[in-house]
């Protein structure tokens, strides 16, 4: 493992959510910052996060790099860290998560509600996201029409789409059938609107979807729509896991 480096007081109270350069700096003035047990003099101060013993205001600053954030996404909230016209994922968070820049994994359809990861932790995400891992996403969807043991079959076979692309094998769970089906679908990819299109192949209309897991990451029942945790070390281990993180 490689040694941690040392980092700067200030840059570490700013990427744990502390404030700006400018307002940590105010509290290194005002002396209620400390190191060791000592009060910093200097905001760019060289210590070891995590060996170091850092306070603000006499509460312990437990160094992270990483954050790992569950979020139920609401229906008409973008998956982005920002955008000119709507709200966005990230406006459901409080400032002290903010700061440390999070961003989600993938993306929901503006419509669509249910599990986003949100993460500062590059690597990872780019190994969930890689088409070469084939992470299992999985939905809840009600769909306009009957879903019938034909459709199971064309979604384990892959479904030709519109554009003449066929999708991978996909799992298809009747939940309930009817004139306004319920089903489950389990999807190894994540084309552009890739559940409806693949129903609408079909010729059924999705008109609700919610991603109800992500690889091992179930999402959590007792968060409604827009609130949000950070994940579980279990949670997080999972999925470094399955990844090879």
């Amino acid at each position: 493992m490689a040694p941690v480096k040392r980092q700067r007081v200030d840059k570490i109270l700013a990427h744990m959510g502390y404030g700006t350069r400018k307002e940590i700096k105010r509290l290194i003035k005002e002396e209620r910052v400390q190191v060791n047990g000592l009060p910093v003099k200097d905001p760019g101060l060289n210590i070891i996060p995590g060996e170091d013993q850092l306070f603000v205001d006499g509460e312990y600053v437990e160094y992270r790099p990483y954050i790992y954030i569950m979020l139920n996404k609401p229906r008409g909230v973008v998956s982005a860290t920002e955008d000119r016209t709507a709200e966005v994922v990230l406006n459901l968070l409080p400032p002290c998560y903010r700061a440390r820049r999070p961003f989600p994994v993938g993306r929901l359809d503006k419509d669509t509600e249910g599990l986003l990861l949100l993460t500062n932790d590059g690597r990872l995400a780019h190994n969930l996201l890689s088409p070469k891992k084939h992470v299992p996403k999985k939905y809840y969807a009600v769909v306009q029409g009957t879903v019938t043991r034909e459709d199971v079959e064309a979604f384990r076979r892959g479904v030709l789409l519109e554009d003449g692309y066929c999708t991978l094998p996909a799992d298809l769970q009747i939940l309930r059938a009817g004139l306004r089906s319920e089903a489950e679908v389990t999807i190894y990819e994540g084309k552009y609107h890739q559940i409806k299109r693949m129903f609408a192949a079909v010729s059924k209309e999705v008109i609700y979807l919610k991603r109800i897991a992500m690889g091992p990451l179930v999402l959590d029942e007792t968060l409604k729509p827009g609130e949000y945790r950070e994940l579980t070390d279990r949670e997080v281990t999972a999925l470094r896991e399955l990844t090879g993180r």
